[in-house]
């Protein structure tokens, strides 16, 4: 006799629910910029099916793309007055440094908090501070390692200024590094973005340089591991 199909609310169908909704939260979704990479490999492992070291390889490739361009949820402090970090990674410097000379915020050095992004990390940048963009200036150059200082200056970078709700001004640079080839930076100029939002991406180890007003008090130190959104970097003076 054919087994009737179970009707919804049951407990076995809660069950199955609660458990879709457990993997929905433990599985990243993935960044739309992704999904071409990630169908690449599928697509050679759907050719080549009946070899299965080609279905295998192309299966192992799709599986590490999807990785790297996970897009997991965030959810940043909601407390006023505080700076989070733009990225997953580790804190690589914190110093006075002065910003890219293309975004015309003087030539005083400035707090920052530098953080690297290996291959490993979540390679999407959150908004910092929520506010205005002001400027944003992509400018070309090397593909030095990005953990090294000189990165800052010499490698190829996308800056974005951001004014804040009470007036003050901050920094986000994308820095490309010895793999990344590629910046994604989704925002434009006269956006109005919100705290701990998904606003670019760097494709395969990068950095993400953060400026503060003069006088910012930074709150994590070299070798710190962030997280992108909820890791606070600088609480501001009401």
């Amino acid at each position: 006799m054919a087994r009737r199909p179970t009707p919804p609310g049951t407990p076995e169908t809660t069950a199955l629910g609660h458990v879709a909704d457990l993997v929905r939260k433990a599985v990243p979704p993935l960044h739309p910029a992704g999904l071409p990479f990630v169908a690449a490999p599928l697509a050679v492992a759907a050719l080549g099916y009946r070899r299965k070291w080609i279905r295998r390889a192309g299966l192992l490739g799709a599986a590490a793309t999807a990785t790297f361009f996970r897009h997991p949820h965030r959810v940043p402090p909601n407390r006023p007055g505080v700076v989070v970090a733009p990225a997953d990674g580790e804190v690589a410097l914190v110093d006075q440094a002065v910003p890219p000379a293309e975004l015309g915020l003087g030539t005083l050095p400035l707090p920052r908090v530098s953080i690297f992004l290996s291959v490993l990390d979540v390679h999407v940048q959150r908004v910092p501070i929520s506010g205005s963009v002001e400027e944003i200036v992509y400018k070309k150059g090397e593909f030095l390692s990005a953990d090294l200082p000189e990165a800052s200056d010499a490698n190829e970078r996308n800056s974005m200024v951001i004014q804040s709700d009470s007036g003050q001004r901050f920094a986000v640079v994308q820095i490309a590094g010895l793999l990344a080839r590629r910046i994604v930076c989704e925002a434009k100029v006269g956006d109005k973005l919100t705290i701990g939002d998904t606003y670019g991406l760097i494709r395969f180890g990068s950095r993400v340089d953060t400026y503060f007003p003069a006088g910012t008090k930074l709150l994590v130190t070299p070798g710190q591991r962030t997280i992108g959104a909820e890791t606070v970097l600088a609480e501001l003076d009401s």
